[in-house]
């Protein structure tokens, strides 16, 4: 299959050919229709992490099945799909349910095993599930990193509705969606972005106010969504309440924070890591974007430009999610 390649990480991506990856027996095999970018597809390239060589990226995807494997039952070629990117083993999901990705043996496509920016996908079948109605295949390519990511954020956040949640940094997939989710939930959602056509698109998303986030920020939160790390952090864990919960996926801006402990034992603030989510909560995000919850897509480009899409995605210019069509 023709597919975008990592020959070595450090290293950077080629398109090229490569052996179609085997259908097992409980496998499904599709044709990307679209897929979508990540910051994970940015950091195979910097070795954090090194996945095993020779590397397929792509997390994000929607497509059309092309064939089973003899044990798959409900699914058959023709059917029109959406992977959940968290892959955990059935003995995992049945111990831990929706804390499967705590489990040893967790995967996330594209990262420890093959993506979906290339000509043919190969998952296990219950990682599947049926496009949502109504909605285009960029809006279903863009939904289930960063629906995921952001819903089981709010849920270990146990964001409560009139609750103030702030997101900071908005701009990027799981900002966006934690904005569309929090904002359903009936919480009064803030935002940070150092762009200030960024902070105007957010309040017309929904949020009560927008703050630069190189400024102080005039508010206090129950919740903070924090997806950004050293370049914010202290600003917000100020910005928690007493009892606040912070909740954090990432750090686009460095792996290594310092944390006030007198602050964090007064305030009796939370600090709650995530990632990911379990098949529970998939179902749950497939479910809203059924129902109509808004998917932020930035930009739609072809699957050739690649490279371009990578450079927009570094540069942090991206309001929602960055799709890649492949037709």
């Amino acid at each position: 299959m023709e597919a975008w390649i990592l020959d070595a990480s450090p290293g950077a991506y080629r398109y090229g050919t490569v052996p179609d990856p085997e259908v097992g027996a409980d496998d499904v095999a599709l044709r990307p229709v679209a897929s979508a970018l990540n910051h994970m597809d940015l950091w195979l390239t910097r070795g954090r992490p090194r996945p095993r060589l020779p590397h397929v990226p792509g997390s994000d995807v929607a497509g059309i099945v092309t064939a089973v494997g003899q044990q798959v039952t409900g699914w058959a070629p023709g059917d029109e799909v959406v992977v959940n990117p968290a892959v955990a083993p059935v003995s995992a999901i049945v111990a831990l349910g929706d804390d499967a990705p705590l489990a040893k043996g967790f995967q996330i496509l594209g990262e420890q095993r093959w993506g979906g920016h290339a000509g043919l996908l190969v998952v296990p079948s219950r990682n599947l599930v049926a496009r949502p109605p109504g909605r285009s295949w960029a809006e279903c390519a863009a939904y289930p990193v960063a629906n995921l990511t952001a819903w089981r954020m709010l849920r270990r956040a146990r964001l409560r509705a009139g609750e103030r949640c702030l997101i900071v940094g908005i701009g990027g997939g799981v900002s966006t969606a934690a904005l569309h989710i929090a904002v359903r939930m009936g919480a009064e959602v803030h935002v940070t972005s150092r762009q200030a056509d960024k902070r105007s698109a957010a309040v017309a998303m929904g949020a009560v106010a927008a703050y630069d986030s190189a400024e102080d920020w005039p508010v206090q939160a129950e919740v903070v969504v924090e997806s950004v790390g050293p370049a914010t952090w202290d600003r917000s864990v100020r910005a928690l309440t007493g009892g606040g919960r912070l909740v954090v996926c990432g750090g686009t801006s460095g792996q290594g924070v310092q944390l006030d402990l007198p602050r964090l034992f007064f305030k009796q603030i939370e600090v709650i890591g995530s990632t990911m989510g379990g098949y529970g909560e998939f179902d749950d995000v497939t479910r809203f974007v059924g129902q109509g919850l808004p998917v932020s897509v930035d930009a739609v480009l072809p699957l050739a430009a690649y490279p371009d899409a990578l450079a927009r995605l570094e540069a942090g210019d991206q309001l929602g999610k960055i799709v890649l069509t492949h037709e």
